[in-house]
């Protein structure tokens, strides 16, 4: 299968990249290497596609190269794209909104646009579980998310899916929207929370938690990519699918499970953030029914592998 996976060099992208090589698909991957975080980081994650084989690879911006990559689009004659690329972060998104209106609306409306002039069969757009806002401490099913998010990221998110709806309609490929729950693991995200606490203790700082009584639906890498890789096979027609754990792990027991392998790490409380969500807890009842998904990755395994991943990882600096 050709399969375009747009943000290929980010944290989601370079796992599932690496894998739809490692089956023998004929990859290619546009990325921007955007700063929100290290470029470094991503040639990283990229080289660590090209352990598996051989993929191509193009350096553009989906909106400023736009042109460029309507013609790559063309050219290469994908069956299935996979659209990741993205601004991501909420904190970010409150001070620079506009940029989310760009990259992760705009742009997206141009993957979609490219996606049905190059006959593209199937797309599969990343969304999140911030598109429920606040609702807390029960499990999210697809048909709550009702538009009262409390980001700007939330917002793109949730605006992008309308777009994704239109576009379908229009070029009458399969469309498959997946609402991610806090993917974390190897190569995790330099701003997201585990992969954060673990860098700086590692660095002998102390790690910052904002409130209290807060808890995620931690959901580990290889179950994101498994149900990604799900959904391109047997996903048909428009659907919109949580990819969850369904098993919330509270900020209190995150410590706790950190502690286990840092026993000497410094923690300082602070105040809730605004737009962070209380909690997040997936219903993936319909995961299960279309894609036959279930997460297997219990969380402190998931934790143990992160942690050696990073202790690895951040040696070699």
């Amino acid at each position: 299968m050709k399969i375009i996976v747009t943000g290929g060099a980010g944290f989601i992208g370079c796992h599932l990249s690496r894998k739809l090589v490692e089956e023998g698909n004929e990859v290619l991957v546009i990325d921007a290497l955007h700063p929100y975080y290290s470029k470094k980081r991503k040639i990283d994650q990229l080289t660590y596609i090209g352990e598996a084989g051989t993929f191509r690879y193009e350096e553009k911006n989906l909106l400023d190269d736009e042109e460029e990559v309507q013609k790559i689009f063309l050219e290469f004659q994908a069956d299935c794209v996979v659209h990741l690329a993205a601004l991501p972060g909420v904190s970010y998104s409150l001070e620079a909104p506009g940029q989310y209106v760009d990259y992760d609306v705009k742009a997206t409306v141009n993957v979609l646009k490219f996606s049905g002039e190059s006959n593209v069969k199937h797309v599969l757009y990343a969304s999140s579980s911030s598109v429920y806002g606040e609702q807390a401490n029960e499990p999210l099913s697809e048909d709550m998310a009702a538009g009262k998010v409390i980001s700007p990221y939330a917002a793109a998110k949730y605006g992008a899916e309308a777009f994704c709806h239109a576009f379908a309609s229009m070029y009458q490929y399969d469309m498959t929207i997946l609402r991610f729950f806090t993917v974390y693991g190897p190569w995790g995200r330099p701003d997201m929370a585990i992969t954060k606490f673990i860098e700086r203790i590692l660095n002998g700082e102390e790690i910052t938690v904002f409130g209290n009584r807060t808890s995620r639906d931690y959901t580990y890498i290889d179950d994101i990519i498994e149900g990604i890789s799900a959904a391109i096979q047997k996903a048909r027609g428009t659907n919109i699918i949580n990819l969850g754990s369904s098993m919330p792990v509270s900020i209190e027991d995150l410590l706790a499970a950190l502690a286990k392998h840092f026993p000497e790490m410094k923690i300082q409380q602070a105040g809730f953030r605004q737009g962070d969500v209380t909690s997040t807890w997936a219903d993936t009842t319909k995961a299960k029914e279309l894609l036959d998904y279930r997460a297997k990755v219990p969380f402190e395994e998931g934790l143990a592998r992160t942690v050696k991943w990073a202790v690895d990882y951040y040696g070699k600096e």
